[in-house]
């Protein structure tokens, strides 16, 4: 057996009104201290962590997110990694990932995280137009985001990714296709787009429930779906996830574990794992989890266990979503003739289905939820 690693990092400078995220400020720690201060000592618990899990083979996959895993210095996750290697060690080609702020790197920062291991990098980019950044509240100037990019290629990172956001209230079409283009401009590898979902608690939630701004149609927001999918087709990356495209070698591995349902271990406050159908997390807060650790006990807070219907019911939901699909013959004859009406309006792909595969089509992904609730009803 193999275990991926996902290893949380819980510190922001500033929260993003649309984040519901399990990270934590500075202020809201209460320690009125900077990032330095509010983390002195977390890497030591992650390694505390790492010691207590089971042996297992060698890692395939890791991936440092967050919160904002570029505050910490380079030398500090270096420990984490060595942990981990002694441990457990690294696959052949193991993918180690990071996602980042662009005002959080510099050149020199990045050539250190790349000379302790990490292999690929995901720049938290969200748009190219500042009014739109304004709304989501992000600190980033946009205008870094290339720098930081172009860092990121000279450090030796030869999978460079950024996460764009659309749907933003206020963002025009126009807004959208330019943030696109902007992003396609750049030397990246990779994309993920996300459609914003505005959560309930976060600052962007109370203004939209108050009334202070309004979400777009959600017409509208499929239309940019499509703009965001035919342009980064032209420029040579393709789908191989409902919100991620990649070009051709470049899709991020440890991702696909996820929706494969492989085996990780998430290490850090409110992580979650997932191992042979059992499912577990950790307690939510920093400082409970250091108080766990410190007291030599699990920071597990509660687990549960799928039973056989609810793992099948996962595959589907998860499987579906990714260029692979599923195949036919996993599903039952009731389930397959539900699916016909999807196959008629061209939602699923014909020529794969004749292939014993179920694949959804570019208006499918805008319908993937619909479908699966219709395989699992």
């Amino acid at each position: 057996m193999t275990l991926s690693f996902y290893v949380h990092i819980p510190y922001c400078v500033k929260r993003c009104g649309y984040c519901d995220f399990n990270t934590y400020t500075p202020n809201e720690l209460r320690a009125g201290g900077d990032i330095a201060s509010v983390s002195e000592g977390y890497v030591d618990l992650l390694i505390e962590e790492v010691n207590l899990i089971p042996e297992s083979g060698p890692i395939p996959t890791i991936f440092f997110g967050g919160g904002t895993p570029t505050l910490m210095e380079p030398m500090d996750l270096g420990r984490v990694l060595s942990q981990l290697e002694n441990k457990f060690g690294f696959a052949d080609g193991c993918e180690i990932t990071i996602e980042a702020n662009p005002d959080s790197v510099t050149l020199e920062k990045l050539e250190a995280l790349h000379s302790i291991g990490i292999n690929r990098i995901s720049f938290g980019m969200q748009s190219a137009n500042s009014h739109v950044l304004k709304v989501l509240d992000r600190t980033h100037n946009p205008e870094n985001v290339a720098k930081a990019i172009d860092w990121a290629k000279s450090a030796g990172f030869a999978e460079i990714s950024v996460d764009l956001i659309y749907g933003t209230p206020g963002e025009s079409v126009e807004d959208w296709s330019s943030t696109v283009d902007t992003a396609l401009s750049l030397p990246i590898t990779h994309i993920s787009a996300y459609a914003l979902i505005v959560e309930e608690g976060t600052k962007l939630g109370s203004q939209v429930k108050r009334g202070e701004v309004v979400m777009p149609d959600d017409d509208l927001t499929a239309d940019k779906y499509l703009i965001a999918d035919e342009k980064f087709h032209s420029a040579g990356f393709d789908w191989y996830e409902v919100s991620n495209w990649a070009k051709p070698g470049s899709e991020c591995r440890h991702n696909i574990g996820y929706w494969k349902g492989v085996n990780w271990w998430g290490l850090g406050p409110g992580a979650h794992s997932h191992m042979d159908g059992r499912r577990w997390w950790n307690v939510k807060h920093p400082n409970s989890y250091r108080d766990r650790l410190q007291e030599g006990e699990s920071p597990m807070l509660g687990e549960e266990f799928l039973t056989d219907t609810e793992k099948e019911s996962e595959r589907i939901l998860l499987e579906i979503r990714i260029r692979d699909g599923i195949g036919i013959s996993s599903l039952d004859s009731e389930q397959r003739s539900r699916l016909l009406p999807f196959l008629a309006a061209g939602h699923l792909s014909n020529e794969w289905w004749q292939e014993g595969r179920v694949i959804l089509t570019q208006s499918g992904r805008l319908l993937a939820d619909q479908i699966v609730r219709e395989i699992l009803l």
